[in-house]
């Protein structure tokens, strides 16, 4: 038979501490913070805020840079209420799961394009006004030039021809 395992949850970056690994901080008010790795215990002790470490999940939702508010969390959510076992409740709670994970990833795969498609456009119109701005640079100075001299002919053909009809 399979043994299920209980995997936990980091207590500052929210990453998944697996049997056997992490470290276990107790409180003197008997809270439990778990941490999946030394860096995140140390960055507790430092009384820093996941929220503004920007490594964080938590800093992720905060910014917008992650899905945060979503229906198909309530169902990750852990509920510690005893369930009698029924084979078909678990049959459909199995495919239920498949299912929720497809619609996760779907969501979360929608949201990144959105997100990626606005940091496209910002991208480009800074690409653009850096060009505009340094268009000497990229055009050699006798291009530039004769550009020049042929703006100076078109408007001196457009004032002569104005003085022609007049």
């Amino acid at each position: 038979e399979l043994a299920s395992m209980r995997l936990e949850k980091c207590y500052f970056c929210s990453g998944t501490i697996y049997p056997g690994h992490g470290i276990t901080f107790v409180r003197n008010d008997s809270k439990v913070f778990k941490f999946c790795r030394s860096k995140c215990h140390k960055n507790f002790k430092q009384k820093r805020n996941p929220r503004k470490v920007r490594w964080t999940k938590a800093y992720r939702k905060a910014n917008g840079k992650e899905l945060a508010k979503d229906s198909v969390y309530e169902f990750e959510k852990r509920r510690n209420v005893p369930v009698k076992y029924d084979r078909e409740l678990m049959v459909k709670t199995l495919k239920a799961m498949t299912k929720v994970e497809d619609i996760r990833t779907a969501r979360e795969r929608r949201f990144k394009e959105k997100r990626l498609k606005i940091a496209r456009i910002i991208q480009s119109k800074q690409a653009r006004a850096e060009i505009k701005r340094d268009i000497k640079l990229i055009v050699a100075p006798l291009a530039l030039r004769k550009k020049e001299e042929v703006k100076e002919k078109i408007t001196q053909t457009s004032k002569n021809s104005k003085m022609e009809m007049d």
